[in-house]
């Protein structure tokens, strides 16, 4: 009995350290496939026609987050379980722009940021989704190398 209950554990360690192993590759999968500069292209389902567009790269050697919002720099990092994103406290200069366009897109930005719940990358184009009803906040394209 003591042996059928010892080897009933070891098979739930395997099992159980098995599927979280996988679950750590798809994530860090999904990290390796974000990595790369982007320049954001609609925010909140309006296409963005301004020359001090949004720009960021995401990096997959340590989930950092760096850009620019067409005024300020902003920095930080994100976390990833499989398709859901999470931005943490994102660090934002505090630099003054006298463009008003320019202050609301960047507004604009951080919240799409800050409301970012899942993303989607297809052909070059990545998608952030709200956390709560799944809508498009941003679309970002990514820059070839």
């Amino acid at each position: 009995m003591k042996t059928l209950a010892t080897f009933s554990i070891l098979i739930f360690t395997v099992f159980y350290s098995g599927c979280d192993e996988t679950k750590k590759v798809i994530d860090v999968a999904g990290s390796v496939q974000l990595t790369g500069s982007y320049t954001v292209s609609a925010l909140n389902g309006k296409k963005l026609v301004s020359t001090t567009n949004p720009t960021f790269t995401m990096s997959a050697i340590d989930n950092s987050f760096r850009g620019t919002t067409g005024c300020n720099s902003v920095f930080g990092n994100y976390t990833i379980d499989l398709y859901a994103i999470n931005f943490g406290d994102l660090a934002v200069s505090e630099k003054y722009c006298s463009e008003k366009e320019i202050m609301k897109t960047e507004r604009d930005f951080l919240n799409a940021l800050n409301n970012t719940g899942s993303y989607a990358i297809e052909n070059g184009l990545l998608t952030f989704y709200s956390k709560t009803d799944r809508s498009v906040l941003l679309i970002a394209k990514k820059d070839e190398k």
